[in-house]
Formats: C-alpha cells, sequence, structure tokens
C-alpha cells in the first residue's frame, strides 16, 4: 500500500504523508528508511544539516523501489544562502544522496537578517530549469515573505514545510497557502515532547475509531489536506504512522482537536529564528 498523492502547481505530485529522517543516522538510519519504503512511505524527507544525506542514498540503493517512484526532498542550510552557493549546495547534496535529481528542493530556514533568501530562489528556479531538481519550495516561511518571491522573480513556491500541528493550527497560512495552490507540509505533526498524545480530545477521539492518538493527530493533518512528516526510529510506530487512510475524522472532531491551539512549541519564529 501506497499514500495518495497530491497535484503540485508545477505539474508534479507528492503523496499525502511523508517519512522524516531527522536522526535517522549509520547503519540503523539505512535499516530505518528501507523499512519504512517497504511500508509505504514514498516521500522521503531530508536536509543538509540532518548530516544523513549519504544515509538517505543508502537506503534509496538498497530499498528495491524504482527510483522515480520515490519523492526526496533535501533542504539548502543557511550557510550557504546565495545565488552561487546555492547551486555549489544542490551539487553537494546530490553528490551525498548519489542522485542524479532531487525531486524536492527547500531553502530550509528564510534567515531574513542574512537577506539573500531570494537570491537563493532565484538559483533554485535555475537548477530547476537545468532538471537538476523536479520541484522548488521553501520551509518556514511567512506569507510575507512567500509574497516577497512572487514579487521579485514571478515565480511561487510549490511548498511551504512549516510547524504544523494541533497545537499550532496556522489557519491563516494555511488560507494563504490554498489561495496560492502552496502544498503545506507539517514539521513536527506530533507536537514532540508535549502531552499532545494525552489530551483528552485526542484520546477520546482515538477510542470512538479504534486507532492511536497518534493516527488520529496524523489523520486530522490529511483532514486538512497537510502532508505530514513524522519520523521514529520504531518500525511498529511508522507502520502505525503511516496507517491513517483507511478512517476520517468528522468535521466536528477535526474543530475540536484544532481548539487545542497554544502557538509554537519553542522559539521557531521565522522572523527572527537563525539556523545556517
Amino acid at each position: 500500500m501506497t499514500a495518495p498523492e497530491y497535484s503540485l502547481r508545477d505539474g508534479n505530485r507528492i503523496p499525502a504523508i511523508g517519512l522524516g529522517t531527522y536522526g535517522l543516522n549509520e547503519e540503523a538510519g539505512v535499516e530505518a528508511i528501507v523499512s519504512g519504503i517497504a511500508d509505504g512511505y514514498r516521500l522521503i524527507d531530508t536536509a543538509y544539516n540532518y548530516g544523513n544525506e549519504e544515509v538517505v542514498g543508502e537506503a534509496i540503493r538498497r530499498c528495491g523501489v524504482d527510483r522515480s517512484d520515490l519523492v526526496i526532498t533535501t533542504k539548502l542550510p543557511g550557510r550557504h544562502h546565495g545565488f552561487d552557493e546555492t547551486l555549489a549546495s544542490l551539487d553537494e547534496s546530490r553528490h551525498r544522496l548519489g542522485l542524479d535529481w532531487v525531486d524536492l528542493y527547500l531553502i530550509h530556514w528564510p534567515n531574513p537578517r542574512i537577506d539573500k533568501y531570494v537570491d537563493s530562489w532565484r538559483a533554485m528556479i535555475r537548477l530547476r530549469e537545468k532538471g537538476l531538481v523536479r520541484s522548488i519550495g521553501v520551509s518556514n516561511f511567512t506569507a510575507e515573505m512567500l509574497e516577497r518571491l512572487e514579487r521579485e522573480t514571478s515565480v511561487v513556491p510549490v511548498v511551504n514545510q512549516v510547524e504544523l500541528h494541533p497545537y499550532f493550527p496556522q489557519e491563516e497560512l494555511r488560507a494563504y497557502h490554498d489561495e496560492h495552490e502552496i502544498r503545506t507540509e507539517s514539521w513536527s505533526p506530533l507536537a514532540k515532547r508535549t502531552e499532545l498524545l494525552k489530551e483528552p480530545v485526542v484520546t477520546a477521539i482515538a477510542a470512538e475509531h479504534g486507532v492511536s492518538p497518534a493516527q488520529v493527530v496524523l489523520r486530522w493533518h490529511v483532514e486538512l489536506e497537510s502532508v505530514p512528516i513524522p519520523k521514529s526510529a520504531h518500525a511498529e510506530r511508522r507502520r502505525e504512522n503511516f496507517d491513517v487512510f483507511s478512517f476520517s475524522l468528522s468535521g466536528d472532531e477535526v474543530e475540536a482537536i484544532s481548539a487545542l491551539s497554544r502557538g509554537r512549541l519553542s522559539g521557531g519564529d521565522p522572523d527572527s529564528h537563525e539556523e545556517f
């Protein structure tokens, strides 16, 4: 079984759930990713700054699934912002991944104080034109930053991967995405290191559907048509996280979960956070 897919505004497609790989390293990481692909994951999410592109690449070589059936994402680090720097960084990422092309290339953080993300975006447009990446997008961008990219380059990102979970539903940003045909991806979809999965509303809905609290939260993302990117080093949990397409939530249940809103997990405000 594989996940349903969404069409992106550039004509490419993206699975409705992805496998996060942050912290999946060395041989154990390779085995975890291979196992995840065997369970049905086709969207694999890594980043230059995760330090595991070689691990992801080895998993791709071992997995036995045709390369064209996988959607591999990596991300540009802040220290490589700039036109020429972005071109060189993608070459490094492709070399470590062992891939001729990357399916989705994202600017990891905007780092607005440095103010080079538009230069990087122009380089990513060039990379797409050369066929080295299939789709280009961003991560942790605000609506204002997205507007600037469109204003200065006339090219809109197809994806914005942002912090999104029931404690931080991002209603306004998601509405902006929908208006501009930008697919929302959710990092930290289960609000790691919080009590989210013990919230009474979540556990009650889980009991009603005969599923786990994590499955309820991931299905909430699916109902919002956002693409969650859960990560787990545990095989049983990865399989459980993927198994969210055999049930659905009512509108009232989605609203009840969204009502848990209380803000970001930590200091990841794109207007001030810097990551290099």
